[in-house]
């Protein structure tokens, strides 16, 4: 029979699937929770942009720290490694009576900004039952409290009304610090966040890769890694290090802290961690003579209760393996990222007992980013995996890729205006009649025209 799922938690809110399973081998409580499983491969939360607060708290243009906003250049990585903490603002000091110790050094204005997001979708053949050609306005409205709380804390705090409801979204608090060993430098600092790799300062981590804003209207397919689902659905603990420029190392610990769920926890709940997650993170990087490499690798696991914290269990494993390269011309820069993420995966509930996966994300994506403000990317996904009955569609195969492609334009540094278009090749296991009813890979083909303002 079919079912009609909702999708709870801030970040889900409005999205709805339909599967048609046999209701014999799966309870709808056991669907409610696989379902959180097989989410979208492109994170809508977004992203941190070139925000008018740190220009405020540095006194530097956007582009100081960004390609194209919110792709970041070798000074904004640096930026975000010291807690957003430089400043050329005005501060209130105080010392110590010594004179010894500073006590206070803040910030003389706060360092608040916002964000507007305004967009038009246009899927290639209507969706039964929903309106085409929808408008989002806004798509996102941010707030963002972002900037130097002491010499060695800073924020990137950002709370989004997501056109549903209001939440606490991508959010990185970070202490940060300076040493040597011998005569090479080191940066070493904590970081507090709620979305794992979204304090990363690469954009080939699931939270920064390309592309950077989204329809909430597109059709998507229906799994992706579980490293990409559990932003705003959690709260992380971390230490990292960055070792004379070249080496940088990470371990974080996650917990669950739902929005828009109990607090604790309890047996309403659904996709709970038992235990804690732990994420690493290890990456070389170098820069010389106009070119800039990073080569890494990253991954978590997860143990989740699927209902309630205790009985079934889904466990995960994601392993990650990343590159990233950037290279200045005298009309522009062009950048290239790519990210392979391998996903194991053991379910094990009381009606299956254990249920083994294995799934595979692979993204790849050009760009050139003229001087002139304009921009191009070229990007290309692919997802495949064994068969699981919760994606849903005709063959239940995950297997989905195609391309998208993406035209932006600057007029000023802190506005962006872009046309977006996915195509599929190949959608949830096929390229014809995908659902069994007929539908294509081609009919979910998207435009995606965007207006994105940062003030």
């Amino acid at each position: 029979m079919s079912r009609l799922i909702r999708l709870h938690g801030n970040f889900l809110n409005g999205i709805f699937f339909s599967f048609n399973i046999n209701q014999s081998f799966f309870s709808l409580t056991s669907l409610r929770a696989l379902v959180l499983l097989v989410l979208f491969p492109f994170v809508y939360s977004t992203p941190a942009e070139a925000l008018p607060s740190y220009a405020r708290q540095t006194g530097m243009s956007c582009t100081a720290c960004h390609y194209s906003f919110p792709e970041l250049t070798a000074f904004g990585r640096q930026f975000k490694l010291n807690g957003y903490t430089m400043t050329n603002m005005k501060t209130i000091e105080v010392k110590d009576g010594s004179a010894r110790a500073t006590r206070l050094n803040l910030l003389s204005t706060l360092p608040l900004s916002a964000m507007v997001m305004a967009s038009f979708t246009n899927i290639e053949k209507n969706v039964p039952s929903k309106q085409n050609n929808s408008v989002a306005f806004p798509q996102q409205l941010s707030m963002f409290f972002s900037g130097q709380v002491t010499p060695h804390i800073g924020t990137f705090i950002q709370v989004t009304y997501d056109g549903y409801s209001f939440g606490m979204d991508n959010s990185d608090i970070r202490y940060t610090n300076q040493s040597h060993i011998g005569s090479k430098s080191l940066t070493y600092g904590l970081t507090l966040n709620n979305n794992p790799a979204v304090q990363d300062v690469w954009n080939t981590s699931p939270a920064w890769r390309f592309p950077s804003a989204s329809s909430n209207a597109a059709i998507t397919p229906a799994k992706s890694t579980i490293m990409e689902n559990l932003g705003m659905q959690v709260a992380g603990l971390g230490a990292y290090s960055m070792f004379n420029n070249l080496l940088f190392t990470e371990l974080s610990v996650y917990r669950s802290a739902q929005q828009g769920a109990a607090n604790p926890a309890d047996s309403t709940s659904y996709m709970t961690i038992r235990g804690v997650a732990p994420y690493w993170r290890l990456a070389l990087q170098h820069d010389w003579s106009g070119n800039y490499f990073e080569l890494g690798t990253f991954g978590m696991t997860s143990d989740n209760f699927i209902r309630g914290i205790s009985g079934d269990r889904d466990k995960f494993t994601d392993i990650g393996l990343d590159f990233q390269y950037e290279k200045n011309f005298r009309i522009g820069s062009f950048t290239f990222h790519t990210s392979f993420i391998n996903e194991s995966e053991t379910r094990d509930t009381s009606s299956t007992g254990n249920l083994a996966y294995n799934f595979n994300s692979f993204k790849v994506d050009g760009n050139f980013y003229f001087k002139n403000r304009l921009g191009a990317t070229i990007g290309y996904f692919n997802t495949g995996g064994t068969e699981d009955l919760a994606v849903g569609s005709h063959t239940n195969k995950p297997n989905s890729d195609g391309f998208i492609f993406q035209v932006e334009f600057l007029p000023w540094y802190n506005t962006k205006f872009l046309v977006q278009y996915v195509l599929y090749n190949k959608f949830d296991g096929s390229k014809w009649n995908y659902d069994g009813m007929g539908r294509n890979a081609i009919n979910n083909n998207t435009l995606y025209v965007l207006a994105w303002l940062n003030f």
